[in-house]
């Protein structure tokens, strides 16, 4: 071969070599852009995925957070059961609980709707329990009271009673403070003996319940009345003072009791009537996922006196001031009891 054709041979083999270098490198590189390329399209996507699905951790959950702090505190449809309930919604959401309220709910059907989870926490009266929702037999000692309704809410409904606020809601009859001074009548002892004296103003009912005039009669002895003639519930306060009645019956709480300079409510001095003693009644799962609220709801009942309740139902039924304004009002001058 010739020096021109070694030559030419040499020229093509180094021509070849250089073109597989060159595209045996531009390939790799190519692959290893795509590779790096698909492996940040894979790390983003998986951290993208990451991150949705602890966000959507996070979401659920705050939600399940939010959702297991909700207390749905209930009330009675009067004014005093209205007033505790608030006073133990604004306590919870002091403590940071989210509070719905449904409150005014019927007398007759607010236990069932405990029952039946459509709320969680009410005010009820011992009395009530007693003698109303377990139907049992008369009890008047105050502590014997809540320890049987007590041990048979929790055994029949799983309901906790927590502790009963000195508060006594119970049954009472009133007489004008002229008669009282006149006749020296401050217990029912007194107005018994003074029965023939006395124009009684009634309900209608309270003349055939067993905890109305028959049960005052069986232990108190008869009541002669000068006269008994009905008027209606909302009207006994105006009779009495009008002059045209001396005496009515009237619960221990009622707003209008704070008018001593007119009325004077007696004393059940032999004990016939059950008390009639306020407080929360729980559902036993509320209370195991939120053992806090005993305590923060019996820091409440330490406050409610009788005094002090009946001072409350002044402020709405004779002052006309809004239910939840006195509630907050009274919650904010205890409050330090409950932090």
């Amino acid at each position: 071969m010739t020096k021109k054709g070694i030559a030419l041979v040499i020229c093509i083999c180094i021509i070849t070599a250089l073109c597989a270098c060159s595209g045996s490198g531009t390939g790799g590189a190519g692959n290893s852009a795509d590779s790096q390329a698909a492996a940040g399209k894979g790390s983003s996507a998986a951290a993208g995925s990451e991150a949705g699905e602890n966000a959507a951790d996070s979401e659920t959950s705050a939600d399940s957070v939010q959702e297991a702090g909700r207390i749905i505190v209930g009330s009675k449809d009067f004014t005093e059961n209205e007033i505790v309930a608030e006073i133990y919604a604004l306590a919870l959401e002091d403590a940071g609980f989210t509070v719905e309220r449904r409150m005014n709910i019927a007398s007759s059907v607010i236990h069932t709707s405990l029952v039946n989870k459509e709320v969680e926490l009410y005010p009820e009266y011992t009395g009530t329990g007693l003698l109303s929702i377990l139907q049992m037999d008369l009890i008047t000692d105050p502590n014997q009271v809540y320890e049987t309704v007590k041990a048979a809410y929790k055994k029949e409904f799983g309901v906790t009673w927590l502790d009963y606020a000195p508060a006594n809601d119970g049954q009472g009859i009133f007489v004008s403070r002229k008669v009282s001074d006149e006749y020296g009548i401050t217990t029912i002892s007194d107005l018994q003996a003074h029965a023939s004296d006395i124009r009684f103003a009634s309900q209608g009912e309270f003349d055939e319940r067993e905890d109305g005039i028959p049960g005052l009669e069986k232990v108190y002895g008869p009541f002669d009345w000068k006269s008994s003639k009905v008027y209606d519930n909302g009207l006994k306060y105006q009779v009495v003072e009008n002059d045209e009645a001396d005496a009515a019956p009237a619960y221990t709480t009622e707003g209008r009791l704070v008018e001593t300079d007119k009325f004077v409510l007696l004393e059940d001095d032999k004990q016939v009537w059950p008390p009639y003693n306020i407080a929360p009644v729980v559902r036993d799962e509320v209370l195991e996922a939120y053992p806090q609220i005993a305590e923060i709801l019996n820091s409440i009942s330490t406050a409610l006196d009788t005094e002090t309740v009946t001072s409350l139902n002044a402020k709405v039924d004779i002052d006309q001031e809004e239910y939840e304004d006195v509630a907050l009002d009274f919650y904010e001058s205890i409050k330090n009891i409950v932090e």
